[in-house]
């Protein structure tokens, strides 16, 4: 502590240096007022929502909306906080106008910094954490309650808003999607069976089974023609066994009857014969048409098979659409709304004054302590017998002119340091 090592020594201080430390407190006390008045009170408000999960079972009716709530709100967290949502808050509650120095993009930061988002994860069920959040506090600090408690509000209103069209636009673009797969399915199956008509109109096959039928036409066929080379030869046997005795005309009459019967039987067989013939020739491909049926019949089994799939996907996405539309899903409901704060977060302007006041006082007497460091002189008899073991006679205070020569400053100091020289030397004889 140096020179000082009791209150009587601190009392001596205080009184020599008594100028010093009254300009310091009061230099000290001007800073402290003004500091106090230029600090700018903040208010708080906050906006508690709650995460409600789905009314319904997931297992009952499944929705679309894939992901964890929380990746979910850090997505609309990160829309919120972007840029042109901020300017638009700004522009809508002409946030820091009494900052017309500001340049838009600092005062995009300072609301950026002004508002915070945090979310409290719900208990997990087992060892497994699915990154469910319960809930999700928003926190606004402005200058001004009302303020606070609007952005608070704006922000949470915000977050409510753009978690239901996030949760319906996700499910309406699954609807859309899956319908329009079926749609494209629908019309490929529509394509193949115009094709597949087109193959059966150029190659004959009007029922199916076509190959089969053929076959089982040209037995008939077959069959025909037999009978009617038979009809054909009882008709020519007919023919030789006209009675020719009998009167010519009659024989004539017979025999043309049996002519043109003849000929008719011929005509028949020779139509049949031919259709005979065209089948046949078909029958010869009937590999590669069956080839091409079977690969018909493949393609409309894969597309018929898709379709079931897309459909079954389809009702899914529509069910999970009526859930978003209905609000029976999961959704963000306010549990504790934003308030206008009583009081500011920050400290009274009155403690920040005498915090200031308190701080000068210790720094005036920081700084007389240092200043009697700097030179540290005995100046009383306690002193003397504390330092230096030898308790003085006689202690005569110094007397200095108000204004003192040069000369009188050297002799002065001559004569302390001799007497710094003459108690060193009676020490070292105590010694």
């Amino acid at each position: 502590m140096g020179p000082i090592y009791t209150w009587q020594d601190f009392l001596d201080m205080t009184r020599r240096r008594l100028g010093i430390i009254l300009f310091v407190i009061l230099l000290g006390c001007v800073a402290s007022l003004y500091w106090a008045m230029s600090q700018v009170h903040l208010y708080q408000s906050s906006e508690v929502i709650q995460v409600e999960q789905p009314k319904i079972n997931d297992d009952l009716a499944r929705s679309t909306v894939e992901g964890s709530s929380a990746r979910r709100l850090q997505l609309i967290q990160q829309q919120l906080m972007a840029r042109t949502s901020l300017q638009k808050i700004i522009e809508k509650y002409d946030i820091y106008s009494n900052l017309s120095a500001l340049k838009p993009s600092e005062k995009v930061q300072l609301l950026r910094q002004s508002v915070t988002i945090n979310g409290v994860a719900a208990a997990r069920e087992g060892f497994a954490d699915d990154g469910t959040i319960s809930v999700l506090t928003i926190t606004a600090q402005m200058e001004q309650a009302q303020l606070a408690r609007d952005v608070a509000h704006e922000f949470a209103e915000q977050t409510r808003n753009l978690m239901a069209a996030q949760r319906r636009d996700q499910t309406e673009q699954t609807l859309a999607f899956f319908q329009s797969q079926e749609q494209v399915v629908l019309d490929n199956i529509a394509q193949l069976e115009g094709e597949l008509e087109t193959f059966r109109l150029d190659n004959d096959l009007s029922v199916e089974g076509g190959v089969e039928f053929r076959m089982s036409e040209v037995a008939q066929l077959n069959e025909a023609i037999l009978n009617l080379d038979r009809e054909i030869i009882s008709t020519q046997m007919a023919r030789t066994q006209i009675d020719r005795s009998a009167r010519a005309s009659t024989v004539a009459r017979e025999e043309q009857a049996l002519e043109s019967q003849l000929r008719t039987l011929s005509d028949q067989r020779s139509l049949l014969d031919q259709r005979r013939t065209e089948l046949r020739e078909t029958i010869q491909s009937s590999p590669e048409i069956q080839r091409s049926l079977d690969d018909f019949d493949r393609r409309m089994e894969q597309l018929r098979d898709q379709l079931e799939t897309i459909a079954t996907r389809r009702n899914e996405a529509q069910v999970g659409f009526n859930l978003e539309v209905g609000a029976q899903g999961e959704r963000l409901t306010t549990i504790e709304e934003a308030q206008v704060p009583d009081y500011p977060i920050t400290m009274s302007k009155k403690k920040r004054a005498v915090m200031g006041a308190v701080a000068a006082t210790g720094l005036a007497f920081v700084i007389a302590w240092l200043l009697e460091l700097r030179r540290p002189v005995i100046r009383s008899a306690r002193q003397m017998k504390r330092e230096t073991g030898v308790m003085p006679v006689v202690s005569i205070p110094e007397l200095a002119p108000k204004y003192q020569s040069s000369k009188w400053r050297q002799a002065r100091e001559k004569r302390r340091e001799a007497g710094k020289a003459g108690r060193a030397a009676r020490l070292a004889r105590q010694t």
